[in-house]
């Protein structure tokens, strides 16, 4: 063949030439799409090998002076049956079609093109995210999206952008995803505006929806504040969840105000825990919102003097069944194996007398049988290298302080909240006269000491464990390991989403054994 910009195709029984000066392979897809009159883009070429050819193979036979005839295949319709013999050397011996392509488009034609691929990114990274596909549902059902589905969706798309691009993407990459969302929600496009995705972004003045969630990532970034990212890409406490089940829930935002105003004022303790279970989902609202997140407490005050309310929401937020699991599955199955496989570890004074405190039924110095073998899980998983951004790495030993810390009796709670001097990620603060003999326990968030319901020392890691969830914030660095791992392997949260260390893989595959 004299032209290498001639392309001979064949689909079906169908024989047709394409021509381009030049041609690129999403043109080339393109043109054939429109000549063949195909109901779609998802195509499959083949030479006469039966060698699949991509946007490389492509560039590279175009380059060659002989173009091999090119197959085309649908790939609902593609398999080795599919293939007929004679097919690609029939199409080799026949040039006698005339029906030429010519791959010239006009502007409109190109930025047709463009909002196809903008949309169908778009699309790909709302299915490939938690949460994403209830807003695509939203949006066929209803031809618009709630506020909520819509802060959702900013926050998945910002989260995926900031993650591949950095936390200062350039101008063109955010129209592109503003471009993106209404070729495939047309619904939502602003037909008022010149573009019609200005709400999402404005290039002129750096407004919209996406500019604003990425200065707030980048506030937040800059303050080093607790994380309560809503939205990732994995699963864990930062993904949007609603309500287990169906509930009378208060929508309303005057009847959630005065359901506040009366659990502020009254005594009575199953009125307070009713109204706090009718407002959750307000509850979850308040914690997707960055600028309101961090006074939920204040909203919320009861959360510091009446235990249970954690362990009531996360119920209501993943049922029973899930709420149950460690407190069912540690002692009988977790608990043995983790004593077991610490025995492997290199023995320390301190390894050792966790060890011997976890067998005991009796301790009399040290943690007692379930902290001392909650805290041989974190030897078991310490944390891993921080890489440049946070030199450094702490021991196991050091880690446990980030899970649980010791408070004798005649030191006053309130000293030791004023003593804290940085953000933390919720922590056990365990009182009494001495580890063997905690009298109570609470959850410190925020410099807010929180009642556990139980001085049970499992029954508090448990409600530690269930605080992340119900407010909102990430797993601390130094336990993320641990935390994962109590989250897949006994809760069975987010198994299929949630990306963990290999070591945690490796030990949660020795325990389910």
């Amino acid at each position: 063949m004299e032209n290498s910009n001639v392309v001979r195709v064949k689909y079906k029984d169908q024989k047709k030439y394409v021509f381009s000066p030049t041609c690129t392979f999403e043109s080339f897809l393109e043109c054939v799409a429109r000549k063949f009159d195909l109901p779609t883009m998802d195509i499959k070429v083949f030479d006469g090998s039966r060698t699949e050819v991509d946007q490389e193979a492509f560039e590279y036979l175009m380059k060659q002076p002989d173009v091999p005839v090119l197959e085309i295949f649908i790939p609902e319709t593609t398999s080795e049956d599919s293939f007929n013999s004679g097919s690609l050397a029939d199409a080799e011996d026949s040039s006698g079609s005339d029906d030429t392509v010519i791959l010239t488009r006009s502007p409109r034609e190109l930025r047709q093109a463009k909002e196809r691929r903008l949309a169908q990114m778009i699309e790909d990274i709302l299915k490939g995210s938690p949460g994403g596909d209830k807003i695509i549902n939203e949006y066929a059902r209803t031809k618009c999206l709630s506020d909520s589905r819509r802060r959702d969706m900013v926050k998945i798309l910002v989260a995926h952008m900031t993650k591949e691009h950095g936390t200062s993407p350039p101008r063109r990459l955010k129209e592109d995803y503003a471009l993106g969302i209404i070729s495939l929600f047309p619904y939502l496009a602003d037909p008022r505006s010149k573009l019609g995705y200005e709400h999402f972004y404005n290039g002129e003045d750096g407004s919209g929806y996406l500019a604003w969630r990425i200065k707030t990532l980048q506030k937040e970034a800059s303050e080093g504040r607790v994380k309560r990212s809503r939205l990732s890409q994995a699963g864990g406490p930062s993904v949007d969840r609603d309500p287990y089940k169906e509930g009378n829930w208060l929508s309303d935002e005057r009847q959630c105000e005065e359901a506040i105003a009366l659990m502020k004022h009254t005594a009575d303790e199953s009125v307070i825990k009713e109204k706090m279970r009718l407002t959750l989902v307000y509850r979850q609202k308040i914690l997707r919102d960055t600028d309101k997140s961090t006074d939920v407490l204040t909203i919320f005050p009861r959360f510091m003097d009446i235990p249970g309310l954690i362990e009531q929401d996360f119920t209501l937020l993943f049922g029973d069944t899930t709420s149950a699991k460690l407190m069912e599955k540690w002692s009988t199955n977790i608990k043995p194996k983790v004593i077991a496989q610490s025995r492997g570890l290199t023995q320390t004074g301190e390894l050792q007398d966790l060890i011997q405190n976890a067998v005991a039924t009796e301790v009399e110095e040290g943690w007692d049988s379930d902290m001392s073998s909650i805290l041989l899980l974190v030897h078991l998983l310490p944390p891993s290298t921080q890489g440049r951004k946070r030199p450094g790495k702490i021991s196991a030993r050091q880690a446990c302080d980030y899970l649980v810390k010791f408070l004798k009796n005649v030191v006053s709670i309130e000293g030791h909240l004023e003593g804290i001097t940085q953000s933390v990620q919720p922590y056990l603060l365990a009182v009494g006269p001495k580890k063997s003999r905690i009298q109570s326990y609470f959850i410190v968030v925020d410099k807010q000491a929180l009642p556990c319901k139980s001085s049970n020392s499992l029954a508090a890691v448990d409600e530690l464990f269930k605080a992340h969830y119900v407010f909102g914030t990430t797993y601390c660095y130094e336990l993320t390991n641990v935390y994962t791992f109590l989250q897949t392997t006994v809760y069975d949260i987010d198994v299929e989403i949630t990306k963990v260390n290999p070591r945690v893989a490796e030990l949660r595959a020795r325990m389910l054994q």
